[in-house]
């Protein structure tokens, strides 16, 4: 394993995979299995690159775009994405898309859905607290000590090195899309052009893989999204404006830095919590 620690009992590892770094947390108690549950879960994240990364000529995907193989070619398992990718462009009214300008980039699922799938592998092994962080989408498990929630700071996407929020909770699933550090690099799927209206967008939820969807499509819808976020069943949102306003759904369980008072509501009020792991949008 390329770089794994241990202190006061947690097992720690960071992994450089898919373009990105991936971490992953696990507090004790554990089971026996854990740790080979880690090996298999970073096993997991490179054979996903392999299949699924955009930027390798060689993938099954980038294979796939160019008219070389068929789905069927590609195995179930790329069946099974895009099978999830199309139901999620019929349940967002087409702003999720992974054919937005005529190229097939599943990339808004891939990564979250890597996440989760790597947190299902250590929570069977025995890890019931456990937090993976993939590019700043996390799944969270169980919680961070005996009684303590998980505590994750959202980056400010208009303020380097400022936090915009705190995130807490225990068995959550936190994604973030926006343009701090890969630019404007969410496509408009109905114009073909870049979303430019809003700086960054998280959600909450479950499961991340349907968390990382959301945020991808309310991104792509801009100025409108606001008016959707409260639609979405067991999912929470706060978005900053490209001109640096704030707003967030009701239930967002967490507080914009500086008050509550100072960012639009789109119902109700939020909760103070304190910071200790950094999410930000990949």
């Amino acid at each position: 394993m390329a770089d794994a620690g241990h202190r006061a009992g947690a097992i720690r590892h960071v992994e450089h995979v898919m373009g990105t770094v991936f971490s992953f947390d696990v507090r004790p108690p554990y089971g026996d299995g854990v740790r080979a549950a880690l090996d298999e879960a970073v096993a997991l994240l490179h054979r996903v690159d392999a299949v699924f990364s955009t930027y390798r000529a060689d993938s099954a995907i980038s294979r796939l775009g160019r008219g070389e193989v068929t789905v069927a070619d590609c195995g179930a398992e790329v069946a099974r994405v895009l099978a999830r990718c199309a139901r999620a462009r019929r349940e967002t009214g087409g702003w999720f898309s992974h054919t937005a300008a005529g190229r097939l980039d599943p990339s808004g699922l891939v990564k979250g859905w890597a996440v989760e799938r790597a947190s299902d592998l250590l929570h069977a092994a025995g890890a019931r607290n456990c937090c993976v962080n993939g590019g700043g989408d996390l799944q969270l498990r169980g919680e961070a000590a005996q009684g303590v929630p998980w505590r994750v700071g959202v980056a400010h996407p208009l303020e380097p090195g400022a936090l915009l929020t705190v995130v807490e909770g225990r068995d959550l699933a936190v994604a973030t899309s926006g343009t701090a550090e890969r630019g404007a690099h969410i496509t408009d799927p109905h114009t073909g052009r870049p979303a430019t209206a809003l700086a960054s967008v998280t959600v909450t939820g479950r499961r991340l893989a349907r968390a990382d969807v959301l945020a991808t499509a309310l991104f792509a819808m801009g100025d409108g999204a606001r008016e959707r976020a409260a639609s979405f069943d067991g999912h929470e949102v706060l978005a900053v404006t490209a001109a640096g306003a704030v707003w967030h759904t009701a239930g967002f369980p967490g507080a914009v830095a500086g008050g509550v008072s100072e960012v639009g509501v789109v119902r109700g009020g939020a909760v103070v919590a304190g910071g200790a792991v950094v999410a930000g949008g990949w």
